[in-house]
């Protein structure tokens, strides 16, 4: 399965060994996970603002996320889609990759429920999904 992770699942992997961890590692064990150097920036953002981690280790994790995800340039996503600008290029790097999945804890990506072929779900509703087969 295709797989992007929307950056609040994985500070969310990377802050604490919790369920979005469990997540991340079976995506990575699992399935084609793709990401996007928006969503990396984002990243280094709250890696830096939120879990107030050095630059050096900042560093190392982008390094990290950038050898276990292959890199896509977002597609266009139109302005009148969402509602926050920025969920455009989570939007489009899912559709660059024909991602199946993309996984999310993001109010305004989850109501949308999906684009094309992509279906929008929390770390919870994945886990669901992969537990049903």
């Amino acid at each position: 399965m295709k797989v992007v992770l929307d950056s609040n699942v994985i500070i969310a992997a990377f802050a604490t060994r919790g369920f979005c961890h469990e997540i991340f590692e079976l995506c990575l064990r699992q399935h084609q996970v793709f990401t996007s150097e928006f969503i990396l920036k984002e990243c280094r953002q709250k890696f830096h603002a939120k879990l107030k981690l050095p630059d050096v280790l900042c560093d190392r994790h982008l390094a990290y996320l950038k050898t276990v995800m292959e890199l896509v340039k977002p597609e266009f996503v139109a302005a009148d889609f969402c509602r926050d600008k920025d969920d455009r290029a989570i939007l489009g790097t899912a559709l660059a990759c024909q991602a199946d999945v993309l996984i999310s804890g993001d109010k305004d990506l989850l109501d949308l429920k999906r684009i094309q072929q992509v279906h929008i779900v929390t770390p919870r509703e994945f886990w669901e999904l992969l537990s049903r087969g």
